[in-house]
């Protein structure tokens, strides 16, 4: 994953060499908005990046700017209405991007937002004690189709990226399970951990230290290749099972931003990722990192979006 990513970065990089100097950009400072508080998973990823950014734009200034409430639909909704100029950016997450419009009415749609880059993502796991009943997906599947909602999992929350991608495999193998929702991602994993639901549905970074002293089992992971941090994990692809589902976390803009001003801001997080010091914080703060430019960015969560869209029309994750 490592080497698929410095290729990727680095192939992003060559891609944007050709581009004429960008002699005038930035020349005030940009804020980043975060919608959600300061201290979380977000907020500290996001001011992780932000000083490298800043380090890649030729010492601009990139202040983060905390606009949590409703789910991040006021930060969402406060950067897709921003000027789009390139000097509001915003830390993106997916799929909260696009479910908080597909399930109410909102101020803004996918559409509002222009993707620059794809900087982590964070795929779905479904995890098991060593003893469960079933130790694959397929074994999953077979003990699902004989025993019809008996198979529980926890998930932080109804329409969060872990419910989301239980429906989705639901629906692809035409299974029935049991939806327990949890206050946060520990306490699942403890419920998983204590055996009082069947399995947990997870990050991957969540579970990855469990998986590796053997008191979880993690069926497989929903990412088009294997993360470093949990390499012995298949995904769930391998197994059969073609589904993409996780947490994304990226920078945006508003839509309509200048070529130049979302070339430099592409180059510079390109750049980002292939820095030996934003490496090493990224590793100590167990992020699964992922690069994707704009137009491949766009182009996932377009996919994604879609996925939820059907989900919605079929299983509305909220009433």
């Amino acid at each position: 994953m490592k080497n698929t990513l410095s290729l990727a970065v680095t192939f992003g990089i060559a891609a944007l060499s050709g581009t004429a100097a960008l002699a005038e950009y930035p020349e005030r400072p940009i804020e980043m908005i975060v919608a959600y508080s300061a201290g979380g998973g977000t907020d500290t990823a996001a001011r992780t990046l932000a000083p490298f950014i800043e380090r890649y734009l030729d010492g601009a200034t990139v202040t983060v700017v905390n606009r949590p409430g409703a789910g991040g639909e006021i930060g969402f909704t406060a950067l897709a209405q921003s000027e789009a100029d390139g000097y509001t950016i915003g830390f993106i997450n997916s799929p909260n991007l696009m479910t908080i419009p597909i399930s109410r009415e909102a101020r803004y749609s996918l559409a509002d937002i222009q993707p620059i880059a794809d900087v982590v993502y964070d795929p779905n796991t479904f995890a098991v004690l060593p003893n469960s009943e079933f130790t694959t997906l397929d074994e999953l599947v077979a003990f699902a189709r004989e025993n019809p909602g008996v198979v529980t999992y926890g998930t932080s929350g109804i329409g969060g990226d872990d419910h989301l991608a239980a429906l989705s495999f639901s629906r692809m193998a035409e299974i029935e399970m049991t939806h327990v929702p949890f206050s946060g991602a520990a306490n699942v994993r403890a419920a998983a951990l204590g055996g009082h639901v069947t399995m947990a549905v997870m990050n991957i970074s969540e579970v990855a230290s469990y998986v590796d002293e053997g008191s979880i089992v993690a069926l497989g992971q929903m990412s088009e290749e294997r993360w470093t941090g949990a390499s012995i994990v298949p995904t769930f692809a391998e197994q059969g099972y073609d589904i993409v589902m996780g947490s994304d976390r990226g920078v945006a803009a508003p839509a309509g931003i200048p070529a130049e001003a979302l070339t430099a801001l592409q180059n510079a997080i390109a750049q980002t990722l292939l820095d030996p010091e934003f490496l090493e914080a990224a590793e100590d703060q167990n992020l699964p990192l992922y690069y994707l430019d704009a137009e491949a960015f766009e182009n996932h969560l377009g996919k994604v979006n879609t996925t939820l869209e059907e989900i919605w029309a079929e299983t509305p994750w909220v009433e």
